[in-house]
C-alpha cells in the first residue's frame, strides 16, 4: 500500500528574518551615519579654516606691528648713538666712558625687544602649526569612518540587489505574466524595498472563515486549507462586487484578479505558507499607481 508523504512547506531558517531586518537595519543607519559625518566634516572643516584664517591674520597683523616698532626702535637706537658718538669726541675721558655705557645699554634692549618678538611670533606659528596638525588628523579619522561606512552600505546594497536578482517571474491563475513573486520573508522585505509594486501581508486564519477581512481595498475571506497539499480556497472581494472563489490555489501560486483601480493589470494574491492550524500566510501585490482606500 502506498503511502502519502505530508505536505511540508520550505522550511525557512529562524535565523532569516533577524538577519534581513539587520541587514536592512545596518543599510539605513549606514546612510544616516554617513549624511550626518559628512555634514559634520563639512561643519568641522569650515570653522578649523576659518579659526586658521584668523589665527594666520592675528600672526600677520602682530609680526606687521611688531616689525613696525622694531624698525622704529631700531631708528631711535641710531639715533641716540649717532648723538653720543658726536658728544663723545668732544667729551672728556670720563664722559666717553659714560656715553659708552649708554649706547651698551641701548645694545642690550634692542636684543631683548628682538628676542620677545621672536619668541612671540614663535610662539602662535606653533599654534597655528598644531592646529593644522589637528584639523588634518580629525579630517583624517572621519575619512576613514566615512569610507568604512561607504563599504558597509555597499555591501549590504549587494546583498539586497542579489535577493533581488533571485526573484522570479511567473505566469499567475489568468494565464498573465506576473510581477516578480517572493517565496520567503527575506525575499518578501527585498521586493517591498523594490518599490515596483504596493506590497500589503496577508494572514488569514480560522476567524476570516466567519468574517472577511480587508487586505487593502479589496477583502479576503478563507473557505478552507490542505496542509498536506499545499493547497488553499480563498473569496476575493473587489468593487463592491459578489467575491469570487479562488479555488485549490497552491503556494507561491500569483493568484490574479482585477479591479477598477488596477486598470489592465491584475491584482496578484501571493501565499507562501499553509499552516497545520488553517491558516495562510503571504502577501497582496498591486499596481504602483493604485492605492489602498
Amino acid at each position: 500500500m502506498s503511502t502519502i508523504t505530508p505536505y511540508e512547506p520550505p522550511q525557512r531558517s529562524g535565523l532569516a528574518i533577524p538577519l534581513l531586518f539587520g541587514g536592512l537595519i545596518a543599510l539605513v543607519a549606514a546612510n544616516i551615519y554617513l549624511y550626518v559625518q559628512v555634514d559634520h566634516l563639512r561643519t568641522e572643516s569650515t570653522q578649523k579654516i576659518e579659526k586658521l584664517e584668523a589665527a594666520l591674520s592675528g600672526v600677520r597683523e602682530t609680526s606687521s606691528v611688531s616689525t613696525a616698532a622694531h624698525a622704529k626702535r631700531i631708528e631711535d637706537l641710531k639715533e641716540q648713538l649717532d648723538a653720543a658718538n658726536r658728544a663723545a669726541r668732544s667729551m672728556s675721558s670720563e664722559a666717553k666712558v659714560e656715553a659708552q655705557a649708554h649706547a651698551d645699554q641701548l645694545a642690550r634692549e634692542l636684543q631683548a625687544e628682538e628676542a620677545k618678538m621672536q619668541q612671540r611670533v614663535t610662539g602662535q606659528i606653533s599654534e597655528v602649526n598644531q592646529s593644522v596638525t589637528a584639523a588634518n588628523a580629525r579630517i583624517s579619522d572621519v575619512s576613514t569612518d566615512v569610507g568604512a561606512v561607504k563599504s558597509q552600505a555597499a555591501m549590504t546594497q549587494s546583498q539586497l540587489d542579489k535577493t533581488i536578482a533571485d526573484l522570479r517571474s511567473v505566469t499567475g491563475d489568468l494565464g498573465v505574466q506576473s510581477g516578480l513573486v517572493a517565496t520567503n520573508s527575506r525575499e518578501l522585505e527585498a521586493l517591498k524595498l523594490k518599490g515596483d509594486r504596493n506590497i500589503f501581508d496577508i494572514k488569514l486564519g480560522k476567524a476570516s472563515r466567519k468574517q472577511p477581512q480587508r487586505v487593502a481595498d479589496i477583502t479576503l475571506k478563507l473557505d478552507n486549507t490542505d496542509y498536506k497539499r499545499g493547497k488553499y480556497s480563498v473569496y476575493v472581494g473587489a468593487d463592491d462586487k459578489t467575491p469570487v472563489l479562488k479555488k485549490d490555489k497552491t503556494v507561491n501560486e500569483p493568484v490574479q484578479f482585477y479591479t477598477s483601480k488596477g486598470g489592465r493589470t491584475p491584482y496578484e494574491i501571493v501565499i507562501n505558507q499553509v499552516t497545520k492550524e488553517g491558516t495562510i500566510v503571504g502577501y497582496l501585490a498591486t499596481p504602483k499607481d493604485s492605492a489602498a482606500r
